[in-house]
């Protein structure tokens, strides 16, 4: 009797899981490599992330950007509040959202674009070299992730490298760790930088 409760129990957790998830997988970039070359050239980010779940239909987007100096959160911003008008509802179970990130001339520049909107343009001054920042997502090595629709998800950094005691520095390392977003900058040593968070509404 016991071993079937805990069976039950699991099934229940697991299909609640499920049912509080939506799987995100990424695009980075253009497929057109002299496009690339450019854009690489000029500091731009282009990535569009897909999501796809049976309870995205009828959500909305909220995406803020979040801002941490010396470890500390300093600054939350509104990118993009969907909730605001039942028109940025979802109308199906697949959507996209791309972002655009300039890094040049001591600012953070994002825009945002989803099928039915397209956000305003948003600027954030950098406390270093804009060529010392880099973009990075959390999927990792991974194909695609899943993440919850009733918590925030961390989708977006933008940072500095960690640096190495032989001078030598690391971007990959700090966003494919398993330590906290708004811990990034206390354990890796990064005295700026930015996180972009989802919530669905």
């Amino acid at each position: 009797m016991k071993v079937k409760l805990i069976t039950a129990f699991a099934f229940l957790a697991n299909f609640t899981f499920a049912q509080n998830t939506i799987k995100m997988t990424s695009n980075y970039g253009s497929k057109d490599s002299e496009i690339q070359t450019l854009i690489d050239f000029e500091n731009i980010y282009i990535e569009q992330l897909n999501f796809e779940g049976a309870n995205l239909k009828g959500k909305s987007y909220q995406i803020r950007l979040e801002e941490y100096v010396n470890g500390k959160l300093t600054k939350s911003s509104m990118l993009f509040d969907g909730s605001e008008s039942d028109y940025f509802k979802i109308a199906s179970e697949k959507d996209s959202l791309k972002f655009f990130f300039k890094l040049s001339d001591g600012r953070l520049k994002i825009f945002l674009c989803g099928n039915k909107f397209r956000s305003k343009k948003s600027y954030f001054k950098l406390a270093d070299d804009a060529d010392k920042y880099a973009l990075k997502n959390f999927l990792g090595n991974k194909n695609e992730i899943q993440i919850e629709t009733d918590k925030k998800n961390f989708i977006f950094a933008i940072i500095t490298p960690t640096i190495h005691k032989d001078g030598s520095g690391s971007y990959c390392e700090v966003a494919q760790s398993d330590e906290k977003p708004e811990n990034l900058g206390m354990k890796f040593k990064i005295p700026h930088y930015f996180l972009i968070t989802l919530i669905f509404k």
